[in-house]
C-alpha cells in the first residue's frame, strides 16, 4: 500500500507540472485577453437567464439553466470548498487561498467557452439522443480526425468522476465529529459500514438517470449553500477583530509563502505555492476540466451563449464564495496554527472552535449533503463518458464500477485518494483545452451574435 500511495503521489506531481500550467492557466489567460473580457460584461444577464427568464419548452435539451448549473455545482461544492481549502491552507497557510482566487477568476472565462462549446457542437449518442460535453464538441468541432481526443478524455473522465475523495472526506468526517466523540471504535468495520450505507442512498438516485439526479441537486444545493454560508457568518462575526487581518495576509503571503510546508517547485517555494492554489483551486471549480460542460450541455437551450454565461457563475460561487468563506473560518479560528488536522477534520475544527456544542455537528449536515449530492453528479459524468466509448446502451455497467469505488474509497488513505484525483483531472484538462483552444474563435463569433440579437431584443428561443 505505501509503494502504491508513493507512485500516485508521484504521478500527480509530474502530470500537474509546467505543460498542465501552460495549457490550463496560460490557456484561460489566452482565452479572457482573447475575449477582451467579453464575457465578464454580461454577468448581470446571466444572472437573468438563470432565474428562467429566457426558459422555454420547446429547446433542445433535458434540464435548465438552474438545474445544469445546480448539477455542475453539486460536484464543486462540496469536499473542494471544504477539505480541499483546508487541504491547502494547512499545506500553503493562507497564501494560497490567493492562488485559488487567481485560478477562479481564469475559470470563469475558461467554463464560458467550454459550455458555450458543449450546446454549439452537441452530438448523438448510439441511441440517437443529443448530448453535450469536451468528447462531443472535440468531434463535433473539429472533425472525426480527432476522435483519438475525445476518446482520451472519455478514458480519463471515467475514473476522474469517481467520487473518492469525497466518500474519503465524509467517511472521514463522521469518524471525527460523531463516532469517535460518543466513544465508537472506528476502523475497517465502520468505514465499510458508512461505505454500504453510501452505496444504498446513491443507488436509489443515479440508476435513476439524470432528470432524477438533477431535480434532487437542484433541491439539496442550494439549501445546504445557505446554511453553510450562514454558519460560516457567525464564525466571522465573532471573530470580526480578526477578519481584517487574515483577508491582507492572504494577498501578503501569496507572495512570500511564509508558511509553506511542502516541496519546492522549480527550486521556489513560492512557485510551489502558486501551484497548490491553483491545483486545490482546480479541484475546487474544475474549471477546464471538462466535468460542468457535461452538465451544461444538457440544458435546454438553443442559445449557446447562455448556457456558458451561467456556467461562469460557477467558479464564483464555489471558490470566490464558499471557499474564501471556509479559509477565513480556518484563518480567524487559529485552528490551522493550533491542530495538526488537514482536510475535512481541520474545518470541524473551526467550526467546534467557534460554536463547541453544536458547530461541527451542523458542518456535519452540510457535509453529508454536499457529499451525497456530489455522488449523484459524478456518477452522470462517469456514465457519460462511458456511453461515448461504448455506446448508450451499455453505460449503466458504469454505475456498477462507480458503486464499487464508493467502498474502496471509504477504507482508502485521504492523501491517495486526493493525489489521485489530482492526477486524473489534469490529464482530463489536456484534451479539454486543447479542443476549447482551437474552437475558441467559433465561440467568440457565436457570443458577438449573440450580444448583437440581445441588444436588439431578437432571440431565437
Amino acid at each position: 500500500m505505501q509503494s502504491l500511495d508513493h507512485f500516485i503521489a508521484e504521478f500527480a506531481s509530474f502530470v500537474w507540472g509546467l505543460p498542465l500550467l501552460i495549457i490550463l492557466i496560460g490557456g484561460g489567460l489566452f482565452l479572457i485577453v482573447y475575449s477582451r473580457f467579453l464575457p465578464f460584461r454580461y454577468l448581470g444577464h446571466a444572472i437573468k437567464v438563470l432565474r428562467g427568464k429566457y426558459d422555454t419548452t420547446d429547446a433542445l435539451g433535458e434540464i435548465s439553466h438552474f438545474q445544469a448549473l445546480t448539477t455542475a455545482l453539486s460536484s464543486t461544492i462540496g469536499m473542494g470548498n471544504i477539505a480541499g481549502v483546508a487541504l491547502a491552507i494547512s499545506i500553503g497557510g493562507p497564501g494560497a487561498m490567493f492562488w485559488m482566487w487567481i485560478s477562479a477568476v481564469i475559470g470563469m472565462s475558461t467554463k464560458f467557452f467550454t459550455s458555450t462549446l458543449a450546446i454549439m457542437f452537441r452530438g448523438k449518442d448510439s441511441e440517437g439522443n443529443i448530448q453535450g460535453g469536451p468528447m462531443y464538441f472535440i468531434v463535433e468541432g473539429l472533425g472525426k480526425h480527432w476522435k483519438w481526443l475525445a476518446l482520451l478524455f472519455s478514458v480519463f473522465g471515467m475514473f476522474g468522476a469517481l467520487p473518492v475523495v469525497n466518500v474519503n472526506q465524509l467517511t472521514q468526517a463522521i469518524n471525527d465529529i460523531i463516532l469517535i466523540p460518543n466513544g465508537v471504535d472506528v476502523g475497517f468495520k465502520t468505514n465499510l459500514i458508512i461505505a454500504l450505507a453510501l452505496v444504498i442512498v446513491t443507488s436509489i438516485v443515479i440508476f435513476g438517470g439524470l432528470n432524477r439526479i438533477s431535480k434532487t441537486a437542484s433541491k439539496l444545493v442550494p439549501s445546504m449553500v445557505i446554511l453553510y454560508f450562514v454558519l460560516v457568518i457567525y464564525i466571522l462575526l465573532s471573530n470580526y477583530q480578526l477578519v481584517p487581518k487574515y483577508f491582507v495576509m492572504i494577498f501578503t503571503d501569496a507572495f512570500s509563502g511564509n508558511f509553506y510546508k511542502g516541496e519546492s517547485f522549480f527550486g521556489g517555494v513560492l512557485g510551489a505555492l502558486i501551484l497548490l492554489g491553483i491545483r486545490r483551486g482546480a479541484f475546487s471549480n474544475e474549471a477546464g476540466i471538462g466535468t460542468a460542460p457535461m452538465a451544461h450541455g444538457a440544458a435546454k437551450t438553443n442559445e449557446p451563449v447562455r448556457e456558458g454565461l451561467v456556467a461562469m457563475l460557477g467558479p464564483v460561487i464555489d471558490t470566490l464564495i464558499v471557499c474564501t468563506l471556509t479559509a477565513l473560518a480556518i484563518l480567524v479560528t487559529g485552528v490551522w496554527e493550533t491542530t495538526s488536522d488537514n482536510g475535512v477534520s481541520l474545518t470541524a475544527s473551526a467550526f467546534k472552535a467557534s460554536m463547541p456544542d453544536f458547530g461541527h455537528y451542523l458542518l456535519m449536515v452540510c457535509v453529508l449533503i454536499f457529499s451525497i449530492s456530489s455522488l449523484f453528479s459524478y456518477s452522470y459524468y462517469g456514465s457519460k463518458c462511458l456511453s461515448f466509448l461504448i455506446g448508450a446502451d451499455k453505460k449503466h455497467y458504469y454505475n456498477y464500477f462507480y458503486i464499487f469505488s464508493i467502498i474502496l474509497a471509504a477504507i482508502t488513505p485521504f492523501a491517495m485518494m486526493i493525489n489521485f484525483v489530482d492526477g486524473i483531472f489534469a490529464l482530463m484538462a489536456i484534451p479539454t483545452m486543447i479542443g476549447t483552444l482551437l474552437l475558441a474563435p467559433k465561440a467568440l463569433k457565436e457570443m458577438k451574435a449573440y450580444v448583437t440579437r440581445l441588444k436588439n431584443n431578437k432571440f431565437n428561443e
